[in-house]
């Protein structure tokens, strides 16, 4: 073999050589490459997989919760809107019951009260003492049930042609208690004025009538009589007492 063919053979196993080596690192390069991308696809794919699952601050993971929560939380008050508290049911019937005996109550207080067309009424003798007139108005129960009175009666005198002599009676005294009327039985208001010269203001005109309104009652009930005759502008009624007053 010549020294210049051996030179040529040396030179090709040289390059043959840095081709593969050449090529090696070119391979080797490629692979790290294709390693790095699919961890980082990787990273991003499971990145993306904890960011749906895990919940963030604020986010769709707290929501979720919020909202069973809240589902949790309407089926509860659903519950609890339809099923009464322990002890409110009992409190509203005792309510419910208080009212409807009072109410009872009530009516049977009016259904058992005395009215006008069951009654009389007539002035007592007039006591006359220290300047005061002091004058029975006496209720009569003329019914067949017994019936109660309670309270003060509306009285006004009345002049001939109808009109109003003066203001009516004030209340005078506490109101009292019920006085139960058995048929016959009586019950008395005292009306009070005073003397004639007691005061300066001058006497009212004798009435006509004297018109009274038994506690509770609408009806009007009327008297022919001239007393009492009002001076002084004291003009007072008490509440009802059981009796005549005489």
């Amino acid at each position: 073999m010549s020294h210049h063919a051996g030179l040529r053979r040396g030179r090709k196993a040289a390059t043959a050589t840095l081709i593969a080596a050449a090529a090696a690192v070119a391979l080797t390069a490629c692979q790290g490459t294709g390693s790095g991308d699919s961890g980082a696809a990787g990273a991003s794919s499971s990145d993306a997989t904890a960011s749906s699952s895990a919940p963030a601050a604020g986010g769709s993971g707290t929501d979720s919760g919020s909202s069973a929560d809240a589902g949790s939380g309407g089926e509860k008050a659903t519950q609890d809107a339809t099923r009464p508290a322990a002890g409110k049911g009992e409190a509203t019937v005792a309510r419910t019951a208080s009212a409807r005996t009072a109410a009872s109550a009530s009516a049977d207080s009016a259904s058992d009260r005395c009215t006008a067309d069951e009654l009389g009424l007539r002035l007592g003798r007039a006591d006359v003492g220290a300047g005061n007139i002091h004058t029975p108005l006496v209720f009569t129960n003329n019914g067949r049930s017994t019936c109660t009175l309670r309270g003060y009666p509306g009285v006004s005198l009345i002049q001939r042609d109808g009109q109003l002599i003066g203001k009516p009676a004030t209340r005078e005294g506490a109101a009292g208690k019920a006085v139960t009327l058995k048929p016959g039985a009586s019950a008395y208001a005292v009306l009070h004025t005073i003397q004639d010269g007691l005061k300066d203001t001058p006497c009212w005109k004798s009435p006509y009538l004297l018109q009274t309104y038994p506690p509770g009652s609408k009806e009007a009930m009327t008297l022919r009589t001239d007393e009492p005759r009002v001076c002084g502008g004291e003009f007072t009624v008490t509440a009802l007492e059981p009796g005549t007053g005489l």
